[in-house]
């Protein structure tokens, strides 16, 4: 009796089948950082530090950020929270609340100083300081932009609590795009120049400059309105914005990504100066920031993030 050999696969067929497998593995993970724009941090990360000896001492600098208040409940408030700006008259922080629609004061170690119902208002969704007692909220759907008084008594104390009825404020139609829960997401205010920095949170991201807001409410002069929406596709590598803050010291905005969990620091010219994730390990992070919506800087240089889930963080700028 014989036995037949049976012909196994040589080498060069092993070979071809170990590349082909590889290439399989290599593409896909290629495409898995491009989604994910790792490729795009990885850049940005090389060409910031090639250049921060130029840039540290005139900018926000986030690689320099760590956390000191880290996921702190803010007490009281169990969800929706979104927006945040610091009101550096009175030395506090605003948010507000979308469902219920509510103004809320905060410490700037995150505790709750006040609590104000906003009636007739709808899906609010960003505020920001504009100076002489005033913020503007935004209507995330509606694009509108109320500027409301900020609550105090007769002697300048910050009443505790209350309602704002909107039809007793004037307000701004923006109307730049549909009305649906992707519209207006974040405001940005420059003090110094009067400029209303607007951000459309994806599909696609976009942000607007709105000039002359001080100008058209004292003296009903009329806004002008430029499109720098080529910046975030040609430079900022986020997938979203969820908020915004300017910068008066560095004059740069710094862009708040929830999704892509990210700070990124850009000028008014739209050149990304720096950026920092807010991924658990990060800035001291224990755990990664859950649905971040707000972003804001005191004069101080102290950095204030807050959370959905109602969650609290202040990061402090290391010395170099």
């Amino acid at each position: 009796m014989y036995l037949k050999a049976t012909k196994r696969p040589g080498r060069s067929m092993q070979a071809r089948i170990w590349m082909w497998v590889m290439l399989c593995l290599l593409v896909v993970a290629a495409f898995q950082l491009h989604t994910q724009r790792l490729d795009y941090r990885l850049y940005y990360w090389l060409k910031t530090h090639m250049h921060a000896d130029d840039w540290q001492d005139r900018a926000v600098w986030l690689p320099n950020y760590r956390v000191e208040i880290d996921a702190k409940p803010v007490i009281g408030i169990d969800n929706n929270l979104s927006g945040l700006t610091y009101d550096r008259d009175l030395g506090m922080l605003w948010t507000v609340i979308n469902g219920p629609n509510e103004l809320v004061a905060l410490s700037r170690d995150g505790d709750v100083l006040a609590r104000y119902s906003l009636e007739g208002f709808s899906d609010v969704e960003a505020v920001t300081y504009i100076g002489n007692g005033q913020l503007v909220v935004a209507e995330e759907r509606k694009q509108n932009l109320v500027i409301i008084d900020i609550p105090v008594s007769v002697d300048g104390r910050l009443l505790t609590s209350g309602s704002l009825n909107k039809e007793k404020y004037p307000s701004l139609k923006l109307a730049f795009w549909t009305e649906d829960n992707k519209g207006l997401e974040s405001l940005a205010y420059d003090l110094k120049n009067d400029r209303l920095y607007v951000a459309k949170e994806r599909d696609p991201i976009q942000l607007l400059e709105v000039s002359g807001l001080r100008a058209s409410l004292d003296e009903g002069l009329p806004v002008s309105v430029r499109n720098l929406s080529d910046w975030i596709r040609d430079n900022v590598f986020a997938t979203d914005v969820s908020s915004a803050t300017y910068d008066e010291k560095s004059g740069h905005l710094v862009l708040l990504s929830d999704e892509s969990k990210l700070l990124i620091e850009i000028t008014t010219e739209g050149k990304v100066i720096s950026f920092r994730s807010l991924a658990r390990g990060f800035a001291g992070l224990q755990k990664g920031i859950p649905q971040a919506e707000g972003v804001n800087i005191d004069e101080d240089g102290y950095l204030y993030v807050i959370s959905e889930p109602s969650l609290f963080y202040r990061f402090t700028r290391e010395p170099d």
